[in-house]
């Protein structure tokens, strides 16, 4: 019988992986997350910490993408609705929703809204596909899983360096 896990344990557990990543320790990682209905995998040492979806400052004259300021214990956070930013609908603000924050290893606070976490995954049950030339150099790696699903990889370096992901304004 399988051991049941209560939420704040996983959550625990995720954020000791996530800070481990970040330092360069344990075995590699991806953390799986979903956008307007898109599957992503981003590296565990490119994603600093997962929180719940907070409230968001909005800011204006911006991109409708740009969800807002979150205030994450006492660092203000450049939120971006990814699958808004990615041309799909606007991620719902419910139970399921999650802040990524990703730029932290990269000196920048910024944070994707995600639809929901589809948890740990292992790189070795992935295998690689022709990238995706419709899409930025950011998003173009694309994975299989085991039941046949593609996954693009986001690269969180490449996506901070982007123009159009870092120039907010209208």
């Amino acid at each position: 019988m399988a051991r049941k896990t209560s939420l704040r344990d996983f959550q625990a557990y995720l954020a000791n992986r996530l800070s481990d990543a970040a330092l360069g320790m344990g075995a590699a990682s991806w953390l799986g997350v979903e956008a307007g209905g898109e599957s992503w995998l981003v590296d565990l040492s490119d994603g600093g910490e997962i929180v719940q979806s907070s409230q968001l400052a909005p800011v204006p004259l911006t991109h409708p993408w740009f969800a807002g300021i979150a205030n994450i214990r006492g660092n203000l956070h450049a939120v971006t609705d990814f699958s808004l930013f990615r041309g799909g609908p606007p991620i719902a603000h419910n139970a399921n929703a999650r802040l990524l924050l990703i730029g932290a290893r990269h000196g920048v606070n910024a944070a994707l809204l995600v639809s929901r976490m589809l948890g740990l995954k292992n790189p070795d049950d992935f295998t690689p596909q022709s990238a995706d030339e419709t899409m930025p150099a950011w998003g173009k790696a694309r994975f299989a899983d085991t039941h046949g699903n593609v996954w693009h990889k986001l690269s969180v370096r490449e996506l901070l360096a982007d123009q159009a992901f870092m120039n907010i304004g209208v």
